[in-house]
């Protein structure tokens, strides 16, 4: 059977268009079909043809998982978050190749991807499956909002001039009444995204948990928490708030937050699977990508291990 995956990328960008062209052409010849959206497809002037697909919109949002096997992303952390959303629908992994500045979320840079096209043929990659959120905004005890994020579910404040007032609960008890710019929930995965911006910690991938970082907090207690991952954080916009709010998912699906707004958020049930290349540990990869200092390093000087 012929092997399709699903290639995305930023349509109005020049310099990942060209790389685009380039994979598209490298995987078609290699005997992969490679599918992509219509406005990138029209970007790359690409025609369709045996070994490229331009499926709809709805084809790709109702599932196609025995079309495509891997959605293959060229961009930076922004491009690779929309590259997520397929992943999820089609329920395949995603490998990053990064394009932007940091790219946290990608597996390999523009210099290595010539192997990179090379382990994508020959399914070389492992896969890392990453916890993601599910949330539920309820007002006046009615659901009016329900998304997902593999980063960060963030409430924000929707007006420069007020701050909002929030009740923070966690586990059905309450916690603290803040205000602030916003609230952010994360997982270990956007632990070095917006929550890393606000002050949160790093946490490592496989560390399974719930990140609730206050931005801009008023208060004495507005300190950053580690929660477990079964726990549910509950914000409610203060009915008698003066400014409304705003949720946003990954930065890129939002929902307005009127006064009185409930947002729940718990362990998503249905992970992402990130393709990896290689086995380097994550402290290389925040080493890498922060560019920090450890010139002088001489290892473990060859101690014994413990045994307990």
């Amino acid at each position: 059977m012929t092997r399709r995956i699903l290639l995305v990328t930023h349509p109005r960008r020049s310099e990942a268009l060209f790389v685009a062209k380039a994979v598209v052409e490298r995987l078609t010849a290699m005997g992969i079909e490679v599918s992509v959206q219509a406005d990138e497809a029209r970007a790359l002037d690409l025609k369709e043809t045996a070994r490229v697909h331009v499926p709809s919109q709805e084809s790709i949002t109702e599932g196609a998982s025995e079309e495509c096997d891997l959605v293959v992303v060229l961009g930076g952390d922004g491009t690779i978050l929309r590259g997520a959303e397929f992943a999820r629908r089609l329920d395949v992994p995603l490998l990053g190749v990064n394009l932007g500045h940091i790219g946290f979320l990608a597996e390999a840079e523009r210099e290595d991807l010539e192997a990179t096209v090379e382990h994508i043929a020959a399914r070389a990659y492992t896969v890392d499956e990453r916890m993601t959120l599910h949330v539920d905004v309820r007002h006046d005890g009615e659901l009016i909002a329900s998304s997902w994020a593999l980063n960060e579910v963030s409430v924000e404040k929707a007006a420069r001039e007020r701050m909002l007032e929030v009740l923070v609960e966690v586990d059905r008890r309450p916690l603290s009444s803040w205000g602030c710019d916003g609230v952010i929930m994360s997982t270990p995965t956007g632990s070095t995204a917006y929550a890393f911006s606000a002050g949160g910690p790093v946490v490592w991938p496989q560390v399974q948990a719930i990140l609730l970082v206050p931005n801009s907090a008023h208060a004495l207690f507005a300190r950053p928490l580690v929660l477990g991952p079964d726990s549910v954080v509950a914000i409610e916009i203060k009915a008698a708030s003066e400014g409304n709010g705003i949720m946003w998912c990954d930065g890129r699906r939002h929902v307005d937050l009127p006064p009185g707004a409930r947002i729940e958020v718990r362990r998503g049930l249905r992970p992402i699977r990130l393709a990896r290349l290689n086995d380097a540990p994550f402290t290389d990869r925040l080493v890498a990508k922060f560019d920090l200092a450890v010139e002088g390093w001489r290892g473990n000087g060859g101690g014994a291990r413990p045994t307990s």
